[in-house]
């Protein structure tokens, strides 16, 4: 089973929670056990686990990642000009392995998924694949 997800996104730097995405499509599929693979499609936007609850998570990490990453470093040679959306793509990692229990992904407490979008705004594509137990 394998759904893609279309997101549009309206920031160039921006963290969008699609844990109930997932939960919903796992739910549509009557899944009660197994594994998801989160994957995003680009080299300019990843996939995170991350805390929910406290939106300043988000901003700090999107501000930190700045701080490491500047978008606009001058020995940067990728001729786009998009390096540090890269960078940031490759820290944070292109896709996340979930376990699925009870028809829900088990997360913690405060957990959430998070498309992170490193060069938009764009319309972005988020493949998901369960692997049923």
């Amino acid at each position: 089973m394998i759904k893609t997800f279309h997101l549009k996104t309206v920031a160039r730097d921006q963290m969008v929670e699609i844990t109930s995405l997932i939960e919903e499509w796992i739910y549509e599929q009557q899944i009660e056990e197994g594994i998801v693979v989160v994957s995003s499609l680009h080299t300019t936007a990843g996939i995170t686990i991350n805390e929910n609850a406290d939106p300043d998570v988000k901003t700090d990490m999107l501000r930190r990642f700045d701080e490491v990453y500047p978008w606009d470093h001058p020995k940067d040679l990728h001729m786009e000009g998009n390096t540090a959306a890269h960078m940031k793509t490759s820290t944070v990692g292109h896709a996340q392995t979930l376990i699925i229990l009870n028809g829900r992904l088990m997360l913690g407490t405060w957990q959430g998924v998070y498309f992170c979008e490193f060069d938009g705004p764009r319309n972005r594509k988020v493949v998901a694949k369960i692997v049923e137990a």
